[in-house]
């Protein structure tokens, strides 16, 4: 890794057995042929590289079990990787001790799921200061930040209500905002605008958008929505079978789709976008 290069993932396997106890040695193709044939086991994610500079947004794409879920929890240990190396600011999260782990999870990334994950019992700006909480920062200190993510976010006036409250969107925000909270250097988006109405998902892009404008973090951003993915990524993994098929820029991977799978992914993209430019 180099100062280029904010996430780096180097042949990264994730194996569900039913023994967790069993060792899997995933450079013996028989054994990963053996695993694939056991209704017992099941092969997650095979073998993923990818690397994200620094400051950009990079979107995983790909359908239910296609693997990419998996991936972004395997990146801060929410799931031990069976085979591979996670480096993230040229810190090795894949041997991080216990404490290490911790220090890492509070303080250097930041994650919104799709599932807000917001307390109902407490108020916005308590869930926004939670992450704050268990840094150490004082009550006084962690309020006064709170606020600002709240500023940012755009949800002022909110903080006193409690999550109940609020819409979808806004849930979401408070998600977003207790992330940006920690200032933490990447950020985690697992699905996070999946389950909100279009319009509502559109308007939630366009503040992603600004946001990463005006502060310049490294994103992974998870999505199964192609439309979503080319919208706010600079770069784009695709993914199937626990494998990524393709990754570049999104102008690349519509301009030369890898097989017929990308390709067929991209085309009803592909005509929206030249039916446009021949509108122009």
């Amino acid at each position: 890794m180099n100062d280029e290069t904010a996430v780096e993932v180097t042949n990264l396997w994730k194996v569900y057995t039913e023994d967790d106890s069993l060792s899997i040695d995933v450079n013996n193709p028989d054994e990963v042929r053996s695993i694939e044939g056991s209704g017992d086991n099941v092969i997650a994610t095979r073998d993923v590289s990818f690397t994200v500079e620094p400051q950009i947004t990079f979107t995983i794409m790909g359908l239910s079990g296609s693997g990419k879920s998996t991936v972004v929890r395997c990146l801060i240990r929410l799931l031990v990787p069976t085979a591979g190396e996670v480096r993230i600011n040229g810190k090795d999260v894949t041997s991080l001790d216990t404490e290490g782990l911790i220090n890492f999870r509070r303080n250097e990334v930041g994650m919104v799921f799709q599932h807000y994950g917001l307390l109902p019992h407490r108020t916005v700006v308590e869930n926004v200061c939670l992450g704050l909480k268990f840094q150490g920062v004082s009550r006084e200190d962690r309020e006064r930040i709170g606020m600002e993510a709240l500023g940012t976010v755009g949800l002022d006036g909110w903080e006193d209500y409690y999550p109940a409250s609020l819409s979808g969107g806004m849930q979401q925000r408070v998600g977003i905002a207790r992330a940006l909270a920690i200032d933490p250097p990447l950020l985690l988006l697992d699905e996070p605008f999946s389950g909100l109405d279009p319009l509502i998902k559109r308007n939630m892009q366009d503040e992603l958008l600004q946001l990463q404008e005006e502060m310049r973090k490294t994103i992974i951003f998870v999505t199964h929505d192609l439309d979503e993915a080319i919208r706010v990524g600079s770069r784009l993994a695709i993914m199937k079978d626990g494998r990524i098929v393709q990754q570049g820029t999104p102008k690349e991977i519509m301009s030369n789709p890898a097989d017929d799978y990308v390709r067929n992914f991209v085309k009803d993209k592909k005509k929206q976008i030249e039916h446009a430019e021949a509108q122009e």
